[in-house]
């Protein structure tokens, strides 16, 4: 197995992602090969600080960077040697089993929607956020903001993508999947919720609990919730700022703990034909590890051939 690195996405690359890099060598078994991809020139004085031998990774090295303040399509296209195009053509070749970013999140994007393409059948990509439960498990929300604006179609297809996530990476047999609205009646919601209602009823291939409220989030009524991505990236923004007011003010609880984003590391770009993992702009070397380490899980749990699979299928119009 051979897990790709963007060794220069992330606020605090390459440093950070060259220590997260070395982590996950030291966590994973021997016949996982990470792909450092990035300026070689930056990587190597790391890996002898750290004495670390530099033959225990595979080093592509690039020249370009695509920023976070550079325009996505414009960046991809033109950064031909940048580390994210540079990976994602690694990706589509299959010299590379996964390809993980903490960079330009839309150029990661548009790396999925162009280089390796969406999954026949999916109308748009979405990913997801992990979140903590009291009953010490993990729930699923999606999507978190790559789709601001939803057809009731898409919203389907997401319930679907949840549950398989659910399914093959947090182990939940059956996931409970449930929508997000403003009130647990069926006839509650905006058009859109309304309209998703029907479809997700008629939906054999998921558990649909019907609609969930805001205060559901990290109870056990629903494994995974879906809902737009506007909707989504409010709701993941909300609990963001809720986790980094409690570490402001010096609170310590083992359940609040669950909410460092480091723990987690990154989400796959669900619905497109290769393993791709996106982690958080600052993330530091924890998030980098665990971020390589879901990319491990992502890879050996056929994700996106089980995704590919169901949506064969055609149980989705």
């Amino acid at each position: 197995m051979r897990l790709g690195i963007d060794i220069m996405g992330g606020d605090f690359a390459p440093e950070q992602t060259v220590l997260g890099a070395i982590h996950a060598w030291k966590e994973l078994p021997s016949e996982v090969r990470l792909v450092l991809i990035g300026d070689k020139e930056a990587i190597l004085p790391i890996l002898q600080r750290e004495n670390v031998p530099a033959d225990v990774f595979d080093i592509i090295h690039t020249t370009e960077v695509i920023s976070m303040s550079d325009h996505p399509t414009k960046a991809f296209q033109q950064k031909q040697n940048s580390s994210i195009t540079v990976g994602f053509h690694l990706l589509k070749e299959g010299k590379i089993d996964s390809f993980a970013s903490a960079g330009n999140t839309g150029a990661m994007l548009v790396g999925s929607m162009f280089t390796v393409k969406a999954i026949p059948g999916i109308l748009r990509p979405a990913i997801a956020s992990l979140l903590p439960k009291e009953n010490g498990g993990w729930g699923l929300i999606l999507d978190v903001g790559v789709n601001a604006d939803c057809k009731p179609e898409v919203l389907q297809q997401f319930a679907m993508l949840g549950a398989i996530y659910a399914q093959n990476i947090l182990h939940i047999q059956n996931p409970k999947v449930g929508l997000m609205s403003i009130g647990e009646e069926e006839e509650k919601g905006n058009l859109l919720v309304k309209e998703t209602h029907q479809l997700l009823k008629e939906l054999k291939e998921i558990t649909f609990i019907g609609n969930v409220e805001g205060r559901d989030l990290f109870n056990d009524k629903a494994d995974v919730i879906v809902c737009d991505g506007f909707t989504g990236n409010v709701i993941l923004k909300q609990a963001e700022s809720f986790y980094a007011m409690i570490r402001k003010r010096g609170i310590k609880d083992p359940y609040f703990d669950r909410f460092d984003y480091e723990d987690y590391g990154g989400t796959p770009v669900l619905g497109v034909n290769g393993s791709v993992i996106i982690a958080h702009g600052i993330s530091k070397a924890k998030a980098i590890k665990n971020m390589i380490v879901l990319s491990r899980d992502v890879v050996e749990a056929k994700l996106s051939a089980k995704i590919s699979s169901a949506f064969s299928k055609e149980t989705v119009s």
